[in-house]
């Protein structure tokens, strides 16, 4: 049996898919959750990673580890992790953010936290390093719908963004395939793209030119602080606007572990162009 925790997220919920297309056995596991969100024979589980539910299975084969970042903030990784050490495989979803801002609490060090008791938990494991979420982009929505506007910083400044779909594929290989323990996958996209490129590509998703507008680093912060802490806005607004080389550059491992090149910006906008329109 595989445990899939966050299993109704952009991951989660297409990780819990591809498994069981697999064949394999899901236990899907979510803070909220219900029968209705898994595919048919996937058992659903209401579990609070902060608060181990006797629903969560003692054992299993594997489980992909999601942590939120109000659990990755708290500072308490080895209670987190201790549920799922009797587990055969650990696959945790952390963060480029380790390797290229290891001095952020947010981005880095929560991280590198969580990633040194999986691995020193006794459990094979594997850790998962995206870099930023093509779904980020779903911020974007109601201006889009309202008023065919997207409103960034840093419109000229690239980064290669990744489908969560990929990310997802990359997790089920790890957990069913040989040849993943003890490995460290940074998972991009296929080629760096400008949120002024990708607003482009969300216009032609849905058939409707979308103007892009410039917005202050100023303006950006202010808008961020409505949903987030000040300093994982300003680690955020760093990596949107001077990125490091590390965090432009195009990371092979997920044409090495799945076979083929990742998903483009554009390809996640046209799959996902409901959300828009």
């Amino acid at each position: 049996m595989i445990v899939v925790t966050g299993a109704t997220g952009n991951v989660g919920r297409t990780l819990v898919r591809i498994l069981a297309e697999q064949g394999h056995e899901v236990t899907a596991a979510s803070r909220r959750i219900t029968d209705g969100d898994v595919p048919p024979g996937v058992r659903a589980v209401s579990a609070d990673l902060s608060q181990p539910s006797a629903g969560m299975p003692s054992t299993a084969d594997a489980v992909f580890l999601l942590v939120g970042g109000d659990l990755m903030m708290a500072g308490d990784p080895a209670r987190v992790v201790a549920p799922f050490a009797g587990y055969g495989k650990i696959v945790l979803l952390s963060s480029q953010g380790v390797a290229t801002r290891p001095d952020s609490l947010s981005h880095g060090k929560a991280f590198a936290a969580f990633e040194q008791v999986v691995m020193d938990s006794g459990t094979g494991w594997t850790i998962l390093r995206p870099g930023g979420f093509a779904s980020n982009a779903y911020a974007w929505a109601p201006s889009v719908k309202a008023t065919r506007t997207i409103a960034a910083p840093f419109g000229e400044v690239g980064l290669p963004v990744i489908d969560p779909g990929d990310i997802a594929a990359v997790a089920a290989a790890a957990l069913t395939q040989p040849g993943h323990t003890k490995a460290i996958h940074e998972l991009t996209g296929p080629m760096p793209t400008t949120p002024r490129q990708r607003a482009a590509a969300i216009g032609d998703a849905i058939g409707e030119p979308v103007t892009f507008i410039d917005q202050t680093r100023e303006e950006a912060h202010a808008r961020m602080l409505t949903f987030m802490p000040a300093p994982v806005a300003d680690t955020t607004l760093d990596i949107l606007g001077t990125p490091t080389v590390r965090e432009r550059t195009v990371s092979p491992d997920v044409q090495k572990i799945l076979g083929r090149a990742p998903a483009t910006f554009a390809d996640w906008a046209k799959r996902n162009a409901a959300a828009f329109r």
